[in-house]
């Protein structure tokens, strides 16, 4: 293990938990096309959740049916989610996004592509989380390429820590699959000390995984890889408490 290996801290209580938590993301106003902004006023109203502190979902209301509950922690511009949701139709896919332009690229691509199964709420997502994902709702949960945050200054903004995990743990049936993947490698050890740090997770691999075949590769993840450049992912089990 490098020397920049995560050292377990003790977890925050569960009221420190929801009054305090160090955002892992920066809002900012970014860039957001003409076409985008259409698209989240026309597609909000139709397949977004909006947030809510006191009224956790119930998925078979929101999605018309009951079926395995999948949830994407921030999906970017939406190219992979797209694909994922397209390739599982029978799932119910939540994606959370705090990014408007991403919220309105996924939305371009659902009306694009006639997709159903999405939803989407754009809000922190461990205020989403906390408030609104009942306990032992998912069964898988999907974190690709989240921001390394990679100054060493900045690594308490990233969104995989001990807190965070064992909270997440609980949204998750027995069974259920975590799965992250990074290309920055110091993320990348630093994921794997966390989660096999929690009791409820088991790895599936020894280590880190080989790609799954429901990951697809991006547009991005290709140049990387023709470059040269790592990716690694991470694929952990909800064991039975």
């Amino acid at each position: 293990m490098n020397s920049e290996s995560h050292q377990p801290a003790p977890l925050l209580t569960e009221e420190d938990f929801r009054q305090k938590h160090i955002r892992s993301f920066v809002k900012r106003r970014g860039h957001i096309s003409k076409a985008q902004e259409r698209a989240v006023e026309q597609g909000m109203p139709v397949w977004g959740i909006q947030y809510s502190a006191t009224e956790p979902i119930q998925f078979e209301t929101r999605f018309g049916r009951q079926a395995d509950n999948w949830l994407e922690i921030g999906f970017g511009m939406g190219e992979t989610t797209a694909k994922i949701a397209k390739a599982h139709p029978a799932v119910n896919y939540l994606g959370v996004e705090i990014y408007t332009a991403g919220v309105g690229s996924l939305l371009k691509k659902i009306g694009e592509e006639d997709i159903h199964n999405i939803r989407i709420i754009s809000h922190d997502v461990v205020e989403v989380l906390r408030d609104m994902i009942p306990d032992s709702s998912l069964s898988r949960v999907l974190i690709y390429f989240p921001d390394p945050w990679r100054k060493a200054r900045h690594h308490k903004r990233r969104l995989i820590q001990p807190e965070f995990i064992s909270h997440l743990c609980k949204k998750l049936k027995p069974g259920a699959i975590l799965h992250c993947a990074t290309d920055w490698e110091n993320y990348a050890m630093h994921m794997l000390d966390v989660l096999q740090g929690e009791p409820l997770l088991k790895n599936t691999a020894s280590g880190f995984a080989p790609r799954p075949d429901t990951r697809p590769l991006t547009k991005f993840e290709n140049r990387g890889l023709r470059l040269g450049h790592g990716v690694w992912d991470l694929v952990f089990e909800r064991v039975s408490s």
